[in-house]
């Protein structure tokens, strides 16, 4: 599913984020991306839905070679991805359906499978009766489970997911690692960068632990291994 072949990523001011990654994660495996703040796992992440581009190196997701990719075709490799962010990003002014459904529209899904779509992926996650609120009138948990509706809606084999329960209480943050247990029981790949020890040690899965741009411990069923 997702090759790195010696990735370097340099930001414009200078700052090397990753330096030399190589890994390898298959279809169906759950990954957790650990590390120190500022340690590359975000950038890391953000390679593989081609936010960012690597500076050197290889890197290959669903087929795609990244490095090679024209912008025309980002929304072609996107079709194939969900992405959940902490912070939700849902459209304020959009209900719940709707921020669903945009998922599909923006990849130009036909009107007909839509409505159908979003009402399964709404069920799925125990909203179907939050269908007509705006996020603000949703808990930051419920905002988080239209977030992996949103992500889920076009069954994708990939779901990428950066610190999706950061702002989220303990009790909230089970039921969504639920979730993402379910979707990954159904053979998606995820791969999750967090700093939730309690849920790395307690659902243990494969861990890939960075430090200073580079991977130091890739360990099946491993440890948070960190203090923060």
């Amino acid at each position: 599913m997702i090759e790195m072949q010696d990735v370097w990523k340099q930001y414009p001011n200078g700052t090397w984020a990753l330096n030399g990654i190589s890994v390898r994660i298959g279809k169906g495996e759950f990954v957790y991306v650990v590390g120190p703040s500022g340690a590359g796992k975000s950038t890391f992440i953000k390679l593989m839905y081609r936010e960012e581009r690597p500076t050197k190196g290889h890197l290959f997701v669903n087929g795609f070679n990244i490095e090679r990719l024209k912008d025309r075709k980002v929304p072609l490799l996107r079709r194939h991805i969900g992405v959940v962010f902490q912070d939700f990003k849902l459209l304020p002014n959009l209900t719940a359906a709707e921020n669903v459904a945009f998922a599909l529209e923006v990849i130009g899904t036909p009107k007909k499978y839509i409505r159908r779509r979003v009402k399964d992926a709404l069920e799925w996650v125990g909203l179907a009766d939050k269908a007509d609120l705006r996020p603000a009138q949703l808990s930051g948990g419920e905002q988080q489970r239209i977030a992996v509706a949103r992500a889920i809606v076009n069954n994708p084999q990939l779901i990428i997911a950066d610190e999706p329960t950061g702002n989220l209480d303990p009790d909230t943050s089970w039921g969504i690692m639920k979730l993402f247990q379910r979707i990954n029981d159904r053979g998606t790949t995820i791969v999750m960068a967090t700093h939730n020890r309690e849920i790395v040690n307690t659902l243990r899965k494969r861990v890939i632990a960075i430090e200073a741009g580079c991977i130091v411990r890739d360990e099946d069923k491993g440890m948070y291994g960190y203090d923060d």
